[in-house]
């Protein structure tokens, strides 16, 4: 599937359902942030599309890591060489995975 259509589903599935359980910024939709489209929570960015349409998601450094070793996403970097501990690049392109570390991604923000 086209990656900006999977975004365009992947913001549709968590941001839509809910103003109240997205936030004040659900009502606007996405927000750019790391010259991206980013998804927030409670005003707090969970989840991007990267430029090169691959999916950004913060988590947790040990769920990072975990992700890594187990050759499912790659540290992210901002561009400027320091790799982020909290934020991942998905390296899978299939719409479950997406909604599955997404939705992850928003509860470890949300609950921080």
């Amino acid at each position: 599937m086209d990656p900006e259509r999977q975004w365009s589903d992947l913001k549709a599935a968590l941001v839509a359902p809910s103003e109240q359980a997205h936030g004040p910024d659900a009502a606007a939709g996405a927000k750019r942030m790391f010259a991206s489209t980013s998804m927030k929570t409670s005003g707090k960015m969970f989840a991007f599309l990267q430029r090169k349409q691959r999916l950004v998601v913060k988590l947790p450094e040990l769920r990072v890591n975990e992700l890594i070793a187990a050759g499912a996403g790659e540290r992210y970097d901002p561009g400027d060489g320091r790799l982020q501990r909290e934020w991942v690049v998905v390296t899978a392109n299939e719409s479950h995975v997406w909604l599955k570390l997404a939705t992850e991604a928003e509860a470890y923000v949300a609950n921080r």
